[in-house]
C-alpha cells in the first residue's frame, strides 16, 4: 500500500513538473506573475490600499494608450499632407483611367446635357445665319438642332496633370463618334433662282487631345485643342417640299464643311488659343447679346534688335543697332501706328515715333454677342512708297460671366496665359500683352467695359445695384415678335466719314427686310447731318438693320462703311439715341435715334396733327456763314421750302451773323421743312452758303422747340429757329386724374336737373301744362343720362379694385422672392 502511494506521489509530482515547465513555455512571463502579485500583497499589506493604486495604474496604462494613438492620428496627417504636397508640386501625375466619368456622362447626357448644348449651340447658329446670310438665298431657317443619344468619350486613354510655365494642365482625350445627331436648315433661294431646300447634318467625328487650364483660382477654366483635331462630317440634302428626310450627298460638300470647321477650331481653340468656361458663384439668370467696349492703346516697348522691316539686309540691322537709343534707323524715324479689330470693327491710332511709341488712342468699340476677341495689329510706314508694312500682332479674349463680371485673357509667350476679371462694368482692366513676334516687344492697353447689353431690353451700366429696364440696340431672338407696331428710325448725323479719294459726299442706305430707304447726300463733309426719318413695319424673328454707308462719286459710288443693328427689344415711349461704329473701315460712327410705336397710335397721332393745324417757323437769327462778296461779308437771306410751298425772309445786308425775327407758317401737312441761306447780289444771281432740313415730325402739338441747326455744305454757319406746330381745339384722351378746378361731368348733371327743376316749378305756377310735359320728359332723360354714369362709374370702381388687388399679389410676390436665386 505505502509503495502505491508512493508511486501516486511521485507520479503526480512528475506531472506538476511537466505542467509548470509547459504553461513557463507557452506562458514566459508567468514566473513573474508570482512575484508580482507577492509584490502588490505587500504593498497592499503594508504600504497602499489595493483600492488606491489599481485606479492609478489604470490611469496610467490609459494615457499611455492615447499617445501611441494620438502618435498614429499625427504619423496619418503628415503622410496625407506630404501626399498633398507632392501631388501639387509634381509637374506630372500617373495616367488614370476615367471609365467612371463616360459611365456618368451616359446618365446625364440624354436628359440635361444634350439639351443644354443644343439649345446653346443652335441659339448661336441662329444669330449667324441672321447676320452672315449669302446674298442669294432670301430666307435660311433652323428648323431643328439635336446633338443625338451618343455623348463624346472623355479620357478614353486616360487623364493625368501636367504642367506649362506656372500653370497646371489638365490633358485628356476627346473623341465624339455619332451617327445619330440632327441639324436641319430650310434654304429659299432669293430672285432669279427659285425654289427651297433643306440641308441635314446627320453625321460628325471629331478626335484629338483636350487641355483644361483652371484660371482666376479656380473662377474659370481656360480648354483648348492640343493639336488640330480629326474631323468628319456628314451631310445631306433634300427638296424643301419632299416630306421624307434629305437622303441625297453631294460630292465635295462634306469635305469643304469639314475644311470651314477645322478652320474656325484653329482660329479659336487650338494651342496656343483656348476657350473660356467660366464658373461663377452667382447666376443672374442675364443673357448678354451685345455690348460697349472702350479700348485705350497706350504705348509698346521693348522693341527687338532686328529690322521691323527686312531682316535679311545686313545694312539695316547694323543702322538698327547703331541707333537704338535714338529710336531712328539711319536718317529714318521708325513710325508705327496699331490697328484695333473687333469682329468687323476696325480702328487705328495715329503713328508713334521711335521703339518705344507713345499712342495714348482710345476707341468706343462695339461688341455683338457674350464673347469677343481685340486684335492689335502693328504696322509700320513705309518711306519707300504710300503702303504699311504689316509687323506683327496680338489679341485679347474676353466674355460675359453670369454673375455680371467680365473676363479678359490673353497667351503669353510659351503658351502661358494671363487672365483678368472686372468685376462691374466701368472697372478698367491694365495688361501688357506681349506680341506674337518676341522681336517687338509688348504692348500696354487698358480696357473698360462701359455697358452690357441683355436679351430683356435690358442695360448694366455700373454694377448690378444700377442695372436698368432700358431699351437695347440689341435684341434676342427668344422674344416674342410684336405685330402691329412701327419702328421710327431718324438718321441723324455722322462723323469721321473718309472715303478713298479724299472727297466724301455720304449719304446712307437701310433696309429692313424688303423695305429700303436712302437719305440724301450731303455734299463736300466728313462729318454730315442728315435729320431723315424713316417708318418702318416691325418684323418678327429677329431680323436686322442693315445700314451701309455711300460717298456719291461720278464713276460709281464707293462703300465707306456698314452696320448691322437688331430692333428687338425697343421699349415703347422710350428713343434710344446710339453712336454706331461704322464696320470694315478704319473710322466713322453714325448716330441713330430708335422708337417704337403702335401702328394704330401713330397713325391717329399723325392724322391728328395734320388735320387742321399751322405750321409756324420762327427764324430768328444765323452765325457764322461764310463770306460770298470779295469785301469779307455776305447780304444773308433764307428761303424756305415747305412741300410745294416757297417763302422767303428780309435780305440783312453787309454782314454775317443776321438777325431777321421774322416768323412764318404753312398748313401742316408733313413735307419736309428746307431752310436755304443765300448771299442777296442785285446783277449777279444768288450764291448759296448753306442749306438745313428742320425736323419737327415728332414735335408734340402746341409746344415750340428751339435749335441750332448747322448748315450743310458749308466750312461753318449755323441757324437759329423755332419752330411749333400749331393745333387748335386738339382733343385731349380722358384720363383718370382729371383737373380737380374744372367741373366734372357729375357736377354738369346735377346742375341740369336743379336747372330743369326750376323750370317746371315756373310752369306749375303759370299753369302750363305743355310746357310741363316737355319738362318732364328732359326730367327722364337726365335721369337716364344719371343712371348711365352711375353705372359706369360701379364699373370703374370695379376695375380700380381689381387692378389695386392684382398690384397687391403681384407686390407680395415680388417681396416674397430673394434678390438672388443660383441656378
Amino acid at each position: 500500500m505505502m509503495v502505491v502511494k508512493k508511486k501516486l506521489r511521485r507520479f503526480s509530482a512528475q506531472e506538476a513538473k511537466d505542467f509548470f515547465r509547459h504553461v513557463i513555455e507557452d506562458k514566459p512571463l508567468l514566473p513573474f506573475l508570482v512575484p508580482l502579485l507577492f509584490f502588490s500583497w505587500t504593498i497592499e499589506r503594508w504600504l497602499v490600499p489595493f483600492s488606491n493604486w489599481v485606479p492609478l495604474l489604470f490611469a496610467v496604462c490609459a494615457t499611455i494608450e492615447y499617445g501611441r494613438c494620438q502618435r498614429q492620428v499625427l504619423v496619418e496627417d503628415l503622410n496625407g499632407r506630404w501626399k498633398q504636397l507632392i501631388l501639387n508640386s509634381s509637374p506630372i501625375t500617373p495616367i488614370e483611367p476615367c471609365e467612371w466619368l463616360n459611365k456618368l456622362a451616359m446618365e446625364v447626357w440624354p436628359k440635361y446635357l444634350e439639351p443644354k448644348i443644343s439649345r446653346r449651340f443652335s441659339s448661336i447658329v441662329e444669330r449667324g445665319l441672321k447676320s452672315r446670310r449669302p446674298d442669294l438665298i432670301e430666307k435660311l431657317e433652323l428648323q431643328e438642332f439635336s446633338l443625338g443619344s451618343n455623348p463624346p468619350n472623355l479620357g478614353g486613354h486616360g487623364m493625368h496633370w501636367t504642367t506649362s510655365g506656372d500653370q497646371k494642365v489638365l490633358r485628356l482625350g476627346f473623341d465624339w463618334d455619332t451617327t445619330e445627331m440632327s441639324v436641319m436648315l430650310m434654304a429659299k433661294l432669293a430672285k432669279p433662282l427659285r425654289g427651297a431646300a433643306r440641308i441635314v447634318i446627320n453625321q460628325i467625328h471629331i478626335k484629338g487631345d483636350l487641355l483644361l487650364t483652371p484660371v482666376l483660382d479656380g473662377q474659370a477654366i481656360l480648354y483648348s485643342f492640343e493639336s488640330i483635331p480629326e474631323i468628319r462630317i456628314g451631310v445631306a440634302f433634300g427638296s424643301g417640299g419632299s416630306q421624307t428626310l434629305p437622303a441625297t450627298e453631294l460630292p465635295g460638300v462634306s469635305s469643304w464643311l469639314v475644311s470651314l470647321l477645322t478652320e474656325t477650331l484653329s482660329k479659336t481653340m487650338v494651342e496656343p488659343r483656348c476657350g473660356c468656361f467660366s464658373l461663377p458663384s452667382v447666376d443672374l439668370g442675364k443673357s448678354a447679346v451685345g455690348g460697349v467696349l472702350s479700348v485705350s492703346v497706350v504705348s509698346a516697348g521693348n522693341f527687338g534688335g532686328k529690322s521691323l522691316k527686312a531682316n535679311n539686309l545686313e545694312s539695316r540691322l547694323s543702322s538698327t543697332r547703331n541707333s537704338r537709343s535714338s529710336g531712328s534707323f539711319g536718317s529714318q524715324v521708325l513710325q508705327t501706328f496699331i490697328e484695333v479689330e473687333l469682329g468687323d470693327l476696325t480702328r487705328r491710332t495715329n503713328f508713334g515715333q521711335g521703339l518705344n511709341p507713345i499712342w495714348d488712342a482710345t476707341f468706343n468699340m462695339m461688341l455683338h454677342g457674350s464673347t469677343g476677341i481685340v486684335k492689335f495689329h502693328l504696322y509700320e510706314r513705309d518711306s519707300s512708297s504710300v503702303k504699311f508694312n504689316y509687323l506683327t500682332s496680338c489679341e485679347i479674349k474676353m466674355k460675359y460671366v453670369a454673375d455680371d463680371s467680365t473676363t479678359f485673357w490673353f497667351i503669353t509667350h510659351g503658351s502661358g496665359v494671363v487672365a483678368k476679371q472686372a468685376e462691374y462694368c466701368g472697372q478698367t482692366v491694365e495688361m501688357i500683352v506681349p506680341f506674337e513676334d518676341t522681336n517687338y516687344g509688348e504692348l500696354a492697353v487698358s480696357l473698360v467695359l462701359k455697358e452690357w447689353q441683355f436679351s430683356d431690353g435690358s442695360i448694366s451700366l455700373r454694377d448690378a445695384a444700377t442695372r436698368q429696364s432700358q431699351p437695347s440696340i440689341y435684341g434676342s431672338s427668344s422674344l416674342q415678335s410684336r405685330t402691329g407696331w412701327k419702328l421710327i428710325i431718324t438718321v441723324m448725323e455722322g462723323k469721321n466719314m473718309i472715303s478713298k479719294s479724299g472727297k466724301c459726299n455720304p449719304y446712307v442706305k437701310l433696309q429692313y427686310g424688303k423695305a429700303a430707304h436712302r437719305t440724301k447726300p450731303i455734299l463736300h463733309t466728313s462729318n454730315p447731318v442728315w435729320n431723315q426719318m424713316f417708318e418702318l413695319e416691325e418684323i418678327g424673328g429677329g431680323e436686322y438693320l442693315k445700314i451701309k454707308c455711300y460717298t456719291s462719286e461720278t464713276f460709281g459710288d464707293e462703300n465707306i462703311g456698314s452696320a448691322q443693328v437688331s430692333l428687338e427689344g425697343i421699349q415703347e415711349g422710350t428713343c434710344k439715341d446710339v453712336w454706331i461704329p461704322l464696320e470694315r473701315v478704319s473710322s466713322g460712327e453714325l448716330r441713330l435715334q430708335i422708337e417704337a410705336v403702335k401702328s394704330d397710335d401713330y397713325e391717329g397721332f399723325k392724322n391728328s396733327l395734320s388735320r387742321s393745324g399751322t405750321l409756324e417757323l420762327v427764324l430768328i437769327e444765323a452765325r457764322d456763314l461764310i463770306a460770298a462778296d470779295l469785301r469779307g461779308t455776305s447780304d444773308p437771306f433764307v428761303r424756305v421750302q415747305y412741300g410745294n410751298t416757297k417763302k422767303m425772309t428780309k435780305v440783312i445786308h453787309k454782314t454775317l451773323n443776321p438777325r431777321w425775327n421774322q416768323t412764318l407758317e404753312f398748313p401742316d401737312t408733313g413735307d419736309r421743312l428746307v431752310l436755304q441761306v443765300k448771299d442777296h447780289n442785285d446783277l449777279l444771281p444768288t450764291v448759296s452758303i448753306g442749306d438745313c432740313v428742320v425736323e419737327y415730325e415728332r414735335l408734340p402739338p402746341n409746344q415750340t422747340a428751339e435749335k441750332w441747326i448747322p448748315l450743310q455744305g458749308v466750312m461753318s454757319g449755323e441757324i437759329h429757329v423755332l419752330v411749333t406746330r400749331r393745333v387748335p381745339e386738339l382733343q385731349k384722351v380722358p384720363s383718370l386724374a382729371t383737373d380737380i378746378s374744372s367741373p366734372s361731368k357729375a357736377d354738369m348733371m346735377s346742375g341740369q336737373i336743379r336747372e330743369i327743376l326750376k323750370k317746371v316749378h315756373g310752369l306749375v305756377e303759370d299753369g302750363d301744362l305743355e310746357g310741363l310735359s316737355l319738362a318732364m320728359s328732359e326730367v327722364e332723360t337726365a335721369e337716364d343720362a344719371q343712371r348711365e354714369y352711375m353705372l359706369q362709374l360701379e364699373m370703374e370702381e370695379t376695375m380700380l379694385i381689381n387692378k389695386i388687388t392684382e398690384l397687391g399679389h403681384e407686390m407680395n410676390r415680388t417681396s416674397s422672392i430673394p434678390g438672388n436665386i443660383p441656378y
